[in-house]
């Protein structure tokens, strides 16, 4: 199994720097679910050392907890990383940890996937540095209020958003800030947050991050800002579609590669575009593969309601300079920053997948140097893509995808292929079973 960074510091030694009389451990599920468990931080260090025994179930239920597998459902071994101890942000005196099983159960991880490609990035003399960005919506409702009324006719916080708001931030800036202070807490930085299109709407880019902590934070921001919001009486979104009417919620992802030396690898300023061998065939690797491989980045049934014409989203794989119609967009604007923008996932995307799938099939890219077709500065929106570079048209076709790819099972583990297009197969049959309003607006009737 792949392993976490080495620390000078031990578990035990971690903990009393922060003071630590508790220990929120966190199992991650395939939806990147933070699975909560409290216990002291003598029980901490003890499963540090001896091991953490955790359910399977996790990797046999769907998102709604509704086993789709017959079974005992055992404990897992299960291991502690004792590089993630962080302040837990909620009450003093407290810390959390992220744990993940371990040995053959574990190859079915998004984490320890994630885990194993930084490994290869390291192989190849690379150190990764990536960093999402979350688009989200906030609502004046909670748990009890939205099921009361049956997730219709919700009410949205700050109605009169605009983008860039300067008024929703006067308003509502202690939100802002309580947010913000909430995350440095746990070490995760943002880079900005800002008012988005539409109400409620807001993005926050998160600071670039080395090796799998980009991911972690990544994981962390989306589950602790949906319990910050409810603490205060109000609902986080990270839907990819809302409604027909809103604008798709996007979670894109930044990545560049650096050398042993701390030198960028995909710039190289004696090119007309500033972009390196490396970066050519990253950017290669990633557009060939993308079309199999996107049920791991786009992994629910609604992030296909924004990847269609008309939704400011990719629906093909392609590229650009600057160019943010794209589903790959190059920024060289300095070549100390050169990096590629991954703007196909949604808001709604698994932090560890998405990392993984990019930076397989770049690493693939550069290994077999695959060359890119040619970017392009055109409206990709309005434009006809080639037939192989076409997105899958719904979770079923891209979990039929996935499974078929012998390259994904080369590079990610039939273990871990097998086991998530089950688990999306299983998402998109429930989706099946069920009629939506529109149709029967649509039809009742009338057929």
């Amino acid at each position: 199994m792949p392993k976490s960074p080495d620390t000078n510091k031990s578990f035990e030694t971690k903990l009393q720097e922060i003071g630590a009389r508790s220990v929120h451990i966190g199992m991650v599920d395939p939806e990147g679910e933070f699975r909560d468990k409290l216990v002291s931080a003598e029980k901490a260090v003890k499963l540090a050392k001896d091991g953490y025994p955790f359910c399977e179930v996790l990797y046999f239920w769907d998102i709604a907890e509704k086993t789709y597998r017959d079974g005992s459902f055992i404990d897992r071994p299960a291991k502690l990383d004792a590089t993630t101890i962080r302040t837990y942000p909620f009450a003093e005196n407290m810390a959390l940890c992220i744990a993940d099983f371990d040995g053959a159960f574990g190859r079915r991880s998004p984490r320890n996937v994630c885990l194993a490609q930084i490994e290869k990035a390291a192989e190849l003399g690379f150190d990764v540095h990536a960093a999402f960005e979350f688009e989200f919506f906030v609502f004046d409702e909670t748990a009890e209020s939205m099921k009361a009324k049956q997730y219709r006719d919700l009410t949205h916080f700050a109605q009169g958003n605009r983008t860039y708001s300067l008024q929703t931030s006067a308003l509502h800036g202690d939100l802002l800030a309580g947010l913000e202070t909430t995350m440095e807490t746990m070490g995760v930085r943002l880079d900005a947050i800002h008012t988005e299109l539409g109400p409620g709407c807001f993005e926050a880019p998160l600071y670039h991050a080395k090796g799998i902590k980009a991911a972690d934070d990544a994981m962390l921001f989306k589950n602790f800002a949906r319990a910050y919001f409810a603490r205060n009486g109000k609902t986080v979104s990270f839907m990819s579609k809302l409604s027909p009417k809103l604008s798709g919620q996007s979670g894109h992802l930044h990545l560049s590669l650096r050398d042993r030396d701390g030198r960028p690898v995909f710039s190289d300023p004696s090119t007309s575009d500033g972009l390196s061998e490396a970066a050519r065939h990253f950017l290669g690797g990633l557009l060939k593969l993308m079309p199999e491989l996107l049920a791991m980045c786009s992994s629910t049934v609604n992030a296909y309601k924004r990847l269609v014409p008309g939704a400011w989203a990719p629906t093909a794989a392609n590229w650009g300079v600057q160019n943010r119609t794209a589903a790959v967009r190059v920024i060289n604007d300095q070549p100390e920053s050169t990096r590629i923008e991954f703007r196909v996932p949604s808001a709604d995307t698994n932090p560890y997948l998405t990392l993984s799938m990019m930076l397989g099939a770049g690493l693939a890219g550069i290994r077999e140097g695959i060359e890119p077709p040619p970017g392009s500065a055109a409206d990709f929106y309005a434009s006809k893509p080639a037939p192989e570079t076409v997105f899958p048209r719904d979770l079923h076709e891209a979990a039929t995808r996935l499974r078929a790819s012998s390259k994904a099972r080369e590079l990610f583990g039939s273990d871990f292929v097998e086991s998530f297009a089950e688990s999306r197969e299983v998402e998109h049959a429930e989706y099946q079973r069920q009629v939506s309003e529109w149709e029967i607006r649509r039809y009742l009737g009338v057929v």
